[in-house]
This record gives structure tokens, C-alpha cells and sequence, in this order.
């Protein structure tokens, strides 16, 4: 239970539906930071709200103290990520690691036999697999931050919400009297204070860690310094050097060389990449046709073909070409509304020689 009003009526609905609920909240700040995470999922007042809702549904509340590995496995994660010249996804593996993975184990020792949580997708429980598909309120849809959830870890997850809507789960809660009814969803990362990650960076790793280096263009021609490739990804426009006569993007980061290569749109526009530490969800050997393929979460999914490589590694080739395709991100691949695997996209080889 994170505070917010969807794990409030997830809580509702399933003990609605006969389970036995447990509230669990993770208390993923140290007390030094409590002040930057006022206001944050898993912060002090939403640990406050939670426990109220919890009374007020007459489930008990527990806090699990998961600071330190909120630290190492997704703080830490999220600066390497920017530190390779990629740029992260701390929300996937904050679900992958910590509530599917470190959560589950405290669970379990609480005597639990599922994790629910309020993510709008659909788990189906089948005797030989477990079904992972797209939430039915399309402007809300989660599946793509569950894609890397093993089987087993799926076996135990409940996602209630999936066949609902946004306006339904409001309508419920003020039903219910829950003072969260129409609390405002947080859209920025958790541990990010005011979206602004490069003032994090700056923080959590200081300046002297930063790789400086220089801006060229595809040709290979420098253009001046810049402050970090931690500070860039691509399909950036602000930052950069100005003089062009028609807009210029962050097209690559070369991590060896500490380059940032700069070019016009057109140099934005993929036609294939690869993905490496696959999860695939059926044995994608059966897989026909072409598939939906999301670069990112608010990517709508293109049309395209995916290859497997190796046992944890795709090449996806496209059908319509698209733009800002970023190492670090997550790529997920859809049959339909059903999440058949998904992968992470690694960098070409750079477009400018050193």
C-alpha cells in the first residue's frame, strides 16, 4: 500500500472478494532523507495515509524497512545507468527487485500467498502459465512496468484493477469515505525531487564523478565541451550548441569516449535495434507475424518483427521506423493486448569514430 488511492481499493476490493488482506507499505528512505520524500510514494505522509486506510478498512498495516536495498538496487542502478550513457528505468526494476522480489520474501513470511498491488494490467492464473496483459483503461495501462516479472513471480500476483478505470476506482474510494479518494498521482520518479535528475545526479554522485567530454556532430566535427554524458539522452535538444541552422538532438552517447553526438531528426530515426536480457512469457519460437513493440512506457507500440538471438537477447526490426530509440530503455512486445516478452535496448556502435 503505497498511500495512493489505487492500492487503497486494491486492498478493498480483494478482501470484497474473500481474501485476507495484509497492508504493506515499504519505507524505502533513510531518515536523513525524509525531508526530500515528504510529499513521495512510500514517503512519511503517504506511510500516514496508508495506515489510515488500512484502519479505516480493518486490514493490519505493516511498514517493511527497505531503505538500504532501495538504495543499492534501484538508486544506484538509476546513476550507473546515466554514468554508461543510457538512461534508466527505476520503476521497472523497483517492481522486479523490490515488491515482486524482496517484498515477496517478507510476504511470504507474514504467511501471504500472493503480492497485490494497484497496477492497471491483467494477471491471468492458468494451471500451466500465468497470463500478463494490458490494463483495459488504455491511458492507464502498467503492463509495460511488469514486463521482466518472472513466471514464478507472477504465480504470485494479484493485479485487481486491471479491468477497470481511473474514474471507477475514484468513484469507490469516495464511496468508501477514504480521504484518498482524490489524491493526485504522483507522475514524476519517487526519489527524484521535482523531476530534475540531473540535480540528483549532481547529489548523489557529486561532481567529480561526472564523465566530461566533447559534442560533435555525425560528421565528426567538434562542436564544445560538455559537463557529463550523465547530463544527456538522447532525443535532447536543450543543452546543446547552438548556431545550426535547422534544430539539433542528442543522437548518441559514446560512453568510452565521453562523446555526445548531436544531429538533425532524421539521424534520430531507427529501423531495427537490440535488446539484451530478454523475458520472454511464451517460447518464442511460436511467435508468428509481426508483433506491437513499445520503445518506452508512453510509446504507443509499432508494428515489427522480433528475432531472438540468443536465449536472452532479440533483434526487433521495424516495420515504420521510429525516432529516439535509447539504450537503457525498456522495449516490451505485445500479441494483441498480451505481453509475450520484453527486453532492454542496448547502444549501436558509435555513429562517429573516436
Amino acid at each position: 500500500m503505497s498511500g495512493g488511492v489505487d492500492s487503497s481499493v486494491t486492498a478493498h476490493l480483494l478482501k470484497q472478494q474473500g481474501y485476507e488482506v495484509i497492508g504493506v507499505t515499504m519505507k524505502v528512505w533513510p531518515q536523513d532523507c525524509i525531508s526530500r520524500a515528504e510529499d513521495k510514494c512510500c514517503g512519511p505522509s503517504a506511510i500516514a495515509d496508508a495506515r489510515g486506510v488500512a484502519h479505516r478498512l480493518g486490514v493490519p498495516h505493516y511498514v517493511v524497512d527497505e531503505a538500504d536495498q532501495f538504495e543499492k538496487l534501484v538508486i544506484d542502478y538509476f546513476a550507473s545507468e546515466y554514468r554508461a550513457g543510457r538512461t534508466p528505468n527505476p520503476c521497472v526494476m523497483c517492481n522486479e527487485k523490490l515488491k515482486f522480489g524482496n517484498l515477496w520474501e517478507k510476504a511470504r513470511a507474514l504467511g501471504a500467498d500472493y503480492i497485490a498491488t494497484g497496477h492497471y494490467a491483467i494477471i491471468e492464473h492458468h494451471a500451466n502459465e500465468v497470463v500478463l496483459r494490458k490494463g483495459h483503461d488504455g491511458r492507464k495501462d502498467q503492463s509495460y512496468f511488469l514486463f521482466s516479472l518472472s513466471q514464478q513471480q507472477l504465480r504470485h500476483a494479484l493485479t485487481p484493477l486491471g479491468g477497470m478505470t481511473k474514474p471507477e476506482i475514484r468513484e469507490i474510494a469516495r464511496e468508501l469515505g477514504l480521504r484518498v479518494a482524490d489524491k493526485e498521482d504522483s507522475q514524476e520518479i519517487c526519489f527524484v525531487p521535482g523531476n530534475d535528475y540531473k540535480a540528483f545526479l549532481r547529489s548523489h554522485l557529486g561532481e567529480k564523478e561526472f564523465h566530461r567530454g566533447g559534442i560533435y556532430d555525425v560528421d565528426g566535427k567538434f562542436l564544445g565541451d560538455h559537463e557529463g554524458i550523465e547530463m544527456f539522452t538522447i532525443g535532447q535538444r536543450k543543452g546543446l550548441p547552438g548556431g545550426s541552422p535547422k534544430p539539433i538532438y542528442v543522437v548518441d552517447i559514446d560512453p568510452e569516449t565521453s562523446r555526445v553526438i548531436v544531429g538533425g531528426e532524421e539521424d534520430l530515426v531507427r529501423e531495427e535495434f537490440e535488446v539484451n536480457r530478454v523475458t520472454w512469457h511464451v517460447d518464442p519460437a511460436t511467435l508468428t507475424g509481426e508483433l506491437s513493440v513499445k520503445i518506452r512506457y508512453a510509446h504507443p507500440g509499432a508494428p515489427a518483427r522480433v528475432e531472438p538471438l540468443t536465449s536472452d537477447t532479440a533483434r526487433v526490426v521495424l516495420t515504420t521506423p521510429q525516432r529516439a530509440i535509447t539504450p537503457g530503455q525498456a522495449s516490451v512486445f505485445y500479441d494483441g493486448d498480451r505481453v509475450v516478452g520484453g527486453g532492454w535496448i542496448v547502444r549501436k556502435p558509435s555513429l562517429v569514430p573516436a
